[in-house]
């Protein structure tokens, strides 16, 4: 297989060559406009996406549409209804409208449901689609315009009279009963409904109590292959499977075309099942070892439409792919590769065999879109420069929007580069070092380690406004990518599998210890803080060394049993560390930042949102609590309505403050 190995080569973040060049500020995090969502003509002549920004007045995120010309003419503004936001913008088959979907009401509507939307590209005001009962969350057009299939949630039965607005109890029965972001879960379905746009006229494609997600219609249009786990009690199980149902004869029972026992096409990865220009085969997201859960390698795969053996086209690639697809001429995939700090666009031949690289560097790509005429555009990031849209034109890259452009020239930015070193055990890590915009070699200044969540995921040669803002406050920022970590194959990631708070550790207090030995961190003033995984780490590495002056723990777990039941992962529980009661030392050994606090004695910020079910508030007050009892300085702060992420505009500027004035009074 041919693969170029990235050199640990020097990223240096530019700065502008300006006089008035300033430094990060913390109000800069609401500045950076957020790109996404691209979606390319047809025709090739235009790429449609998002742009989501913070309305300060408001204290609200917004997202609209904005349309960029591919011959780099210019970019507009499609969507600009005030406090109302759109998504997932896609053209029709023939260019002429392009659709979106939206909770914003119709006139005289009340109704909050999210909807379908279309906006002539002619001019002319957008439209809901009519006869839609439910709320919708995903969509795909057919080949020829004249039909959708769509991806909506059952409706909310609707109360009438004087107990309309009268609560209910919450009746739960399912296996998996919590989601981040929505609460306690009901047992209504996402279901595929196929729309006749010239009628009006919807009608349930399949039925069954399932959840179907993913769905793409095949070149001639006769056929919908989409992602769902058709089996009873399906929350069980990682078991996803690629379905085919008959677009000409709607209910009829879908066909069943993968059997995997792991995912195939997790929803998750946002990959939609790619059809073969000849509609012969379908190429498909497909995860390893299923008893590896999230640990796991994703490959790309083949399967004949109609019916046959399955098959791994990147085998012999141990990374992570996602977001396949073809070549015109039906003879090579195209995907995205995530590896050690980047992603970027490879292909392979449909026969499998040598992997090339089509589009890298140290930047990220991420979200390809290509027109019937093979123009490619994708989104794609890197340390100096927030994400934009890029054409990918006669093999380079070309920029086609700048939302981000002047922002990032006022700014003198912090210097990023790569960092490789040995871990306890001989291990090579590998990372990222970012010193202040001011540094001068050879001064040792004060140095966050800043930790990512996951575990499974990276960090990347992407633009991070977070970290520019701790080092234009003075600090180097380690951030690296210990075991747990994606990006660096499958028995890397796999290394923490039940043994969370392990060689992870050994791996950050390495990149501590490299980053000491390069003369640029103060072994006397260190800080240490993550979010999420990033927050347990924390934990875990205080609780195991008491080097760091203060540390930071976001939306974090300790007391792991008390997440069983509270929080939103079950069978990622049951799989990885088996249940409680049959296998407690495994649950008591990575709780030891609860059970042994005593060897806690950095001072320490709890952070942790209001209405996180994915580490539920709870876990982060016992660990104030276990500290606040002990006598160790610490503090608890809560984001009333908060999930997970913190969006709140106001929220993430406080929370960036409250993080740059604990390291300010601990570390420095």
């Amino acid at each position: 297989m041919r693969y170029a190995a990235l050199a640990l080569a020097l990223l240096v973040t530019t700065a502008p060559t300006l006089a008035e060049a300033r430094k990060a500020e913390v109000a800069d995090l609401l500045k950076v406009a957020r790109v996404g969502n691209p979606d390319i003509a047809p025709d090739g002549s235009a790429v449609v996406y998002t742009v989501a920004t913070a309305d300060i007045e408001k204290d609200a995120n917004v997202s609209h549409i904005w349309l960029a010309a591919w011959d780099g003419s210019g970019k507009r503004q499609l969507t600009n209804r005030p406090g109302e936001s759109e998504s997932a913008p896609r053209f029709s088959p023939d260019g002429s409208v392009i659709a979106f979907i939206s909770s914003r009401a119709a006139k005289d509507d009340e109704d909050s449901d999210a909807r379908l939307w279309f906006l002539p590209r002619a001019g002319g005001e957008a439209y809901p689609l009519p006869g839609i009962n439910g709320s919708v969350s995903d969509y795909a057009f057919s080949p020829d315009g004249k039909k959708l299939v769509l991806v909506v949630e059952d409706p909310k039965p609707k109360k009438e009279g004087k107990d309309k607005d009268r609560p209910e109890p919450i009746v739960i029965d399912r296996y998996r009963f919590k989601r981040d972001g929505t609460g306690y879960l009901d047992n209504r379905r996402e279901r595929l409904w196929l729309y006749d746009i010239a009628s009006g006229k919807a009608e349930r494609l399949t039925d069954g109590d399932y959840d179907e997600a993913l769905p793409s219609f095949s070149p001639d249009g006769t056929r919908i292959a989409f992602v769902s786990r058709r089996f009873p009690d399906a929350e069980r199980s990682p078991d996803f499977n690629l379905f085919i149902a008959d677009a000409a004869n709607v209910g009829a029972t879908p066909r069943q075309l993968t059997s995997y026992p792991g995912a195939d096409n997790d929803p998750s990865t946002g990959s939609y099942p790619a059809w073969s220009p000849d509609g012969s085969q379908i190429a498909y997201i497909r995860t390893g070892d299923p008893k590896l859960i999230w640990y796991a390698v994703n490959a790309l795969a083949l399967v004949p439409s109609a019916g046959g053996e399955e098959r791994i086209v990147t085998a012999s690639l141990d990374r992570n792919v996602t977001e396949p697809f073809w070549s015109a001429d039906g003879r090579t995939i195209n995907f995205i590769v995530e590896d050690d700090g980047v992603q970027r666009l490879d292909s392979v031949s449909a026969k499998g065999g040598a992997i090339t690289q089509v589009a890298s560097g140290e930047r990220v790509i991420t979200s390809p879109t290509v027109s019937a005429n093979g123009r490619l555009a994708f989104l794609s990031s890197d340390p100096a420069s927030p994400t934009e849209v890029f054409a990918f034109d006669k093999g380079k890259m070309r920029a086609l929007t700048d939302h981000n452009s002047a922002l990032a020239a006022e700014l003198d930015l912090g210097k990023v580069v790569r960092t490789s070193f040995k871990s306890k055990d001989g291990t090579e890590v590998r990372g990222f070092l970012m010193t202040p915009p001011d540094y001068k070699e050879g001064t040792k200044v004060p140095t966050i380690l800043h930790i990512h969540g996951g575990p499974t995921a990276q960090f990347e040669a992407d633009f991070d406004m977070m970290r520019q803002v701790m080092a234009a406050r003075g600090y180097a920022v380690i951030f690296v990518n210990p075991r747990g970590s994606t990006g660096r194959g499958e028995a890397f990631a796999a290394a923490i599998n039940a043994a969370w708070g392990s060689v992870d550790v050994e791996d950050v207090l390495a990149a501590v210890d490299d980053a000491v030995a390069r003369g640029v961190a103060d072994p006397d003033r260190l800080g240490i803080g993550g979010w999420s995984y990033g927050g347990m780490l924390t934990n875990y590495t205080i609780a195991s060394d008491k080097r760091f002056k203060g540390a930071v723990s976001g939306a974090s777990i300790s007391n792991v049993l008390s997440g069983y039941g509270t929080d939103h992962y079950v069978y990622e529980y049951d799989v990885e560390l088996g249940y409680p009661w049959e296998n407690r030392e495994a649950w008591d050994r990575i709780s030891y930042p609860f059970f042994h606090n005593d060897r806690i004695v950095t001072p320490t910020l709890f952070m942790v949102g209001g209405s996180d079910v994915n580490v539920p508030t709870l876990a982060s007050e016992q660990m104030y609590q276990a500290l606040r009892s002990r006598g160790i300085e610490t503090k608890l702060v809560i984001y009333p309505g908060e999930s997970h992420g913190i969006r709140r505009p106001s929220f993430v500027t406080d929370r960036m403050e409250r993080w740059l004035g604990w390291f300010d009074a601990k570390v420095k």
